[in-house]
């Protein structure tokens, strides 16, 4: 469901990070005041934006792995996959990405996913399963998270 919020506008995102930080502060008993960062770093929490890129590429990850029915995976091709000839990007995991017209097309999932898989470095996308994936993810993105501030 949180895939669904891909490119929506960054209002939406306020609103449903204040509702995060109310939910953290509730848990941990905390006033309005207190400093919300690292009580979300104590839940193990993403901020809702990196949530919604975390949904994401765990879907293209089971995409990427049989995982998922094909509707889905045909979304989501490498390629190596997809180029007749081999090209030097053919020996890292990237994906193909359709070209759009419109920003709305930018959010369907067969752009969407392969650009936020693109953009991962390439520990997490070279995962053997998908719990160490999600640990990876979870690490490069709190890594970001803390040195944003």
């Amino acid at each position: 469901m949180s895939a669904l919020l891909y490119g929506v506008a960054v209002r939406l995102y306020r609103r449903l990070q204040s509702v995060q930080n109310a939910t953290a502060r509730l848990v941990y008993g905390l006033r309005r005041r207190d400093h919300i960062k690292p009580t979300l770093l104590r839940l193990h929490w993403l901020p809702v934006r990196q949530r919604v890129l975390f949904k994401i590429a765990v879907l293209v990850y089971q995409c990427l792995n049989g995982l998922t029915p094909s509707y889905l995976a045909d979304d989501c091709q490498l390629v190596s996959d997809v180029r007749p000839r081999r090209l030097r990007s053919s020996d890292s995991v990237t994906c193909a990405v359709q070209r759009t017209r419109t920003t709305y097309g930018d959010r369907r999932f067969a752009v969407a996913g392969p650009r936020v898989w693109n953009s991962l470095p390439a520990e997490p996308r070279q995962s053997d399963s998908l719990e160490q994936f999600k640990q990876r993810f979870k690490t490069h993105m709190f890594g970001l998270w803390d040195h944003s501030t």
